[in-house]
């Protein structure tokens, strides 16, 4: 498991909101049995314009998305569904909305 690495949500319950979960913990922290991980959301399906810094815009397998950092959330491994590709092409940009979310600047 992979820092960055995007992964099916397969919760019945949320991934009809959430299709996709972002893997944003540290490989350091390989062995632990949970993940801390952030939802994506279409950007469509938001009625409210989402706070840029908190919650980037994000393209992913051809659709874009909006990191959801305020759902931030810890989930067992083994309830992460397959994996569907990796964003650490915008490490920078998953970083500074987690900073924001922490310290608020």
């Amino acid at each position: 498991m992979a820092q960055f690495t995007v992964y099916r949500n397969k919760s019945a319950r949320t991934k009809a909101t959430f299709p996709f979960l972002v893997d944003v913990q540290s490989d350091l922290l390989e062995d632990l049995q949970t993940r801390v991980v952030i939802p994506l959301s279409k950007a469509g399906a938001l009625t409210k314009k989402p706070v840029s810094h908190l919650t980037p815009i994000l393209q992913f397998d051809g659709e874009t998305y909006v990191l959801m950092t305020p759902e931030l959330a810890g989930v067992a491994r083994n309830d992460l569904g397959a994996a569907a590709g990796n964003l650490s092409d915008r490490r920078d940009a998953i970083l500074a909305a987690m900073d924001f979310l922490l310290t608020g600047f």
